[in-house]
């Protein structure tokens, strides 16, 4: 009994051995032919090279798929790689097959595209089945039927529904199977598939025959065999004969049984089919068994082994010549892969270069006309300056005497300014000094009982108050300080530009190194009043506690800037 509802895989029918010419042959034949016929010619071609040649066919396809991915085209990549998945489940490599599988499943899924995702869920959900993993395998039919379904795809959906009902049939499940089988032949008439509608015939003869329904079974493989012979499908019809035998081994119809399985002998050697012709050489022996004849069943046997330990041999290297031939071309490819890179590297290493030595020669040539002209130049300067040397010597040396002289009168008038400004100064205080005692005096005259004085007294007392701080001879003192230290307030309005005339005029004395009683006495003003007036000019311009406010004072660089407004002091 053959149950070929799911893609089983095709055994090649030729051995390794072949000319490389014919496969070359071949090989030329299916790319004239996909020129000339098209498409759906080009195929079959492709099946049968597939079959004979595999490791030819995997090679022919790598290069589509390289050219593909060179001109990054994902889709023409998923198809190629799904036909290398297909090529190696018919040779047997199931885990190879997966991984392909895989791969083209993952771009179809992100080009959503939805006809080429079913179709390779049910490509993988077949391998699945073949690798004994039956739960996988209708995970992926069931997505695909999913697909199926919005998309009303009645020749997916049949085959989708035959492959979901011949896992139920491994599963003796013939219940769900038969459910299934039934849909996917009301889908396979719908799409008016004949190809997939043989297949769904057989299906159904062989759940009858597990369930010993052996009329309805004998129903459905007529039905099948009719349309493989309209088909001209002669392997079709060889595993529908086989089955039909068994049909009527099983029922006691030994002779009927016997004419089939020798026409699917025949039928078998005329296409080189030994699968199909191993098939057969068992149904004969068992018949042969059955009709207690075992000399000819043991030779039937024997001939059917013989043909199974030379399908097994040729099968065997085939698939070992694929699976080195995968694995040379992933070597190769992993060989390119690395050549690109190190080509990529070496043309990097060898650009920088090329760069590296054009700038350092333009860097040499720049360097080297640089000095040149510096040379020239100098040579050049060196004459002028050879010229006029005499001529500036003198000049210098009479302008070193021009300015001694101006250094000597500077000097002069710096300590002529600077001894009008201490007489200045000791001027103010003595007046202060009288102007406070006159205060004093006052006071004490205010404290007298004679009601009459006070008034007079009390606005004496408030002008003497008031000439501390309107008295002219500060403008005397602010002219004369600024001859001695030019830009020395515009240096400090710069930098604390929140002093006020009273913080200025402070700074001055200080400047001038002056002691606190007479700073007092030139302010106006008490010792515990001039050392919160301190006290707040360290705050102003930021002094930490410890510093020395006379020394930073002393410590100001004076330079010319731009004058901001002046402010009185």
């Amino acid at each position: 009994m053959c149950h070929v509802s799911l893609h089983q895989p095709k055994h090649p029918v030729r051995l390794l051995s072949e000319s490389w010419l014919q496969r070359l042959f071949l090989l030329l034949f299916f790319i004239v032919c996909h020129l000339i016929t098209g498409r759906a010619q080009s195929l079959i071609i492709a099946e049968q090279v597939n079959h004979q040649y595999p490791d030819s066919a995997f090679r022919l396809i790598k290069l589509k798929l390289d050219k593909a991915v060179s001109q990054h085209n994902e889709l023409a990549q998923g198809d190629y790689l799904q036909q290398i998945g297909s090529l190696l489940y018919h040779q047997g490599s199931y885990v190879q097959a997966i991984d392909y599988l895989l791969q083209a499943q993952k771009i179809f899924r992100n080009a959503n595209d939805e006809h080429r995702l079913a179709n390779n869920h049910n490509e993988l959900g077949t391998v699945y089945y073949y690798n004994e993993q039956p739960d996988r395998a209708l995970t992926q039919f069931t997505d695909a039927l999913a697909y199926y379904q919005r998309s009303r795809n009645a020749k997916g959906l049949a085959q989708t529904y035959a492959n979901i009902g011949h896992i139920y049939e491994k599963r003796r499940d013939a219940k769900k199977a038969y459910q299934y089988q039934k849909q996917a032949l009301v889908h396979s008439r719908i799409a008016n598939d004949t190809g997939s509608l043989t297949k769904i015939y057989e299906n159904l003869g062989s759940i009858f025959e597990d369930e010993a329904r052996y009329d309805s079974a004998h129903s459905y493989y007529q039905q099948a065999l009719v349309l493989t012979q309209k088909t001209h499908d002669g392997i079709g019809q060889i595993e529908i004969i086989n089955n039909l035998g068994d049909v009527f081994r099983k029922t006691g119809r030994y002779k009927q049984g016997m004419a089939l399985s020798q026409q699917a002998l025949q039928l078998s050697q005329q296409k080189n089919e030994r699968y199909q012709l191993s098939a057969a050489l068992r149904d004969i022996a068992k018949t042969f068994r059955l009709l207690n004849q075992p000399d000819s069943a043991y030779k039937y046997i024997e001939l059917s082994r013989d043909l199974t330990d030379e399908i097994y041999a040729i099968e065997n290297n085939r698939q070992i010549t694929l699976l080195q031939t995968l694995f040379d071309v992933e070597r190769k490819d992993s060989e390119i892969a690395q050549l690109n890179a190190q080509k990529q590297v070496d043309l990097i290493i060898i650009t920088a270069t090329c760069v590296v030595l054009l700038l350092i020669g333009v860097l040499a040539f720049v360097i080297i006309s640089r000095q040149r002209l510096k040379i020239r130049n100098e040579q050049a300067l060196n004459q002028q300056n050879q010229q006029i040397f005499s001529t500036q010597n003198e000049l210098m040396r009479a302008e070193l005497k021009n300015k001694q002289l101006e250094e000597e009168n500077l000097k002069g008038q710096l300590e002529l300014k600077s001894k009008e400004l201490t007489s200045h100064t000791l001027q103010i205080i003595q007046k202060n000094q009288v102007l406070e005692a006159i205060k004093d005096d006052l006071a004490v005259i205010l404290k007298d009982d004679k009601r009459d004085q006070k008034k007079q007294l009390r606005q004496l007392l408030e002008k003497i108050g008031q000439s501390f701080d309107r008295d002219k001879y500060w403008d005397d003192f602010r002219r004369i300080f600024d001859q001695i230290h030019p830009h020395f307030f515009e240096q400090l309005a710069h930098q604390f530009p929140d002093l006020t005339p009273t913080d200025l005029r402070l700074i001055a004395l200080l400047k001038m190194n002056i002691n606190s009683a007479d700073v007092a006495t030139l302010l106006g003003i008490s010792s515990d009043s001039l050392r919160v007036s301190r006290y707040r000019l360290r705050k102003k311009i930021g002094l930490a506690e410890g510093e020395s406010l006379s020394a930073y004072i002393h410590s100001v660089s004076v330079q010319r800037l731009p004058a901001p407004e002046n402010s009185p002091v």
